[in-house]
C-alpha cells in the first residue's frame, strides 16, 4: 500500500473522497512537489482514482462504501444540481438505467470523464438556480440537490433548442426518453410559478405554460 493510500485509508473520509486540503493536512512538512509525487504513485498503482485535478477517491480495493454518483457530481462542479435525464430517472419516470450523470450549473458547461463515470454539467441562465430544486436523501445518510420532475423537464427543453410545444408537445419525452405519457400528465405543478419565474428564455416559458394547460386539462 502506498504511503498516501495508507494515510487516507486510516483517516476514513466519507466514501473515500478527499481533496488537496486533506493531502496537505496529512503531509504538512513536505513540498507541494513531493505531495504530487505521492499522488502520482498511488494513482499509478491503482489505489487512488483521480476524479479531477485536486479531487480523488480511494479505489474499490480500499473503499467499502464508494460514493453515490450524485454525491460525486456535487463535488465535481459547484454550484450545481442533478437534473434532466438523471433527475427524471431518480423520480422513476425513465425506465432504463442511464449512462452518466447530467447536472445544471451556474458556471460554464463542462464534461468530466472519470474512471467512475461521465459527468455532464450544462449552464442554464436563470434568475434563481435552485428554483424547483430540492435536497433529497439518496443513499444512507447522503443527500443531493435534485430537480423536481417539472424543473428537469424545463431544463431539458432549454437544452434542446428544437423542442417547442407546437412541434413536439410531449413527444420528445415519450419517444426519445420512453416516459409514459400518463406519468408526464401527473407531474406535480406545485412549484410551477417558482420555476416559470426563474427562467428568462421565452421558448421554455411558453412550453411550461402549454404543459400546465395539458396537465390541468
Amino acid at each position: 500500500m502506498q504511503t498516501l493510500t495508507e494515510k487516507v485509508w486510516k483517516l476514513k473520509p466519507p466514501h473515500g473522497l478527499f481533496d488537496e486540503t486533506v493531502i496537505q493536512n496529512l503531509f504538512p512538512d513536505i513540498s507541494s512537489g513531493a505531495r504530487r509525487a505521492l499522488v502520482h504513485r498511488a494513482v499509478r498503482k491503482g489505489e487512488i482514482i483521480t476524479l479531477k485535478s485536486g479531487l480523488y477517491c480511494l479505489s474499490s480495493e480500499f473503499n467499502d462504501f464508494p460514493p453515490h454518483p450524485f454525491v460525486v457530481a456535487g463535488m465535481l462542479h459547484a454550484p450545481s444540481y442533478i437534473s434532466m435525464e438523471s433527475a427524471l430517472w431518480h423520480h422513476q419516470l425513465i425506465p432504463e438505467a442511464l449512462f452518466g450523470v447530467s447536472s445544471v450549473t451556474a458556471k460554464r458547461s463542462r464534461i468530466y470523464k472519470t474512471p467512475m463515470g461521465v459527468y455532464s454539467f450544462f449552464r442554464i441562465p436563470c434568475h434563481h438556480l435552485k428554483a424547483g430544486v430540492r435536497a433529497e436523501k439518496i443513499d444512507g445518510n447522503d443527500w443531493a440537490f435534485i430537480a423536481t420532475p417539472l424543473r428537469a423537464v424545463a431544463d431539458m427543453v432549454y437544452r434542446h433548442r428544437e423542442i417547442t410545444w407546437e412541434k413536439e408537445g410531449l413527444r420528445f419525452f415519450t419517444d426519445s426518453l420512453r416516459i409514459e405519457i400518463e406519468d408526464l400528465r401527473n407531474v406535480s405543478l406545485k412549484d410551477f410559478r417558482e420555476i416559470y419565474n426563474s427562467f428568462r428564455n421565452k421558448r421554455v416559458k411558453e412550453y411550461l405554460m402549454d404543459l400546465k394547460r395539458e396537465i390541468a386539462a
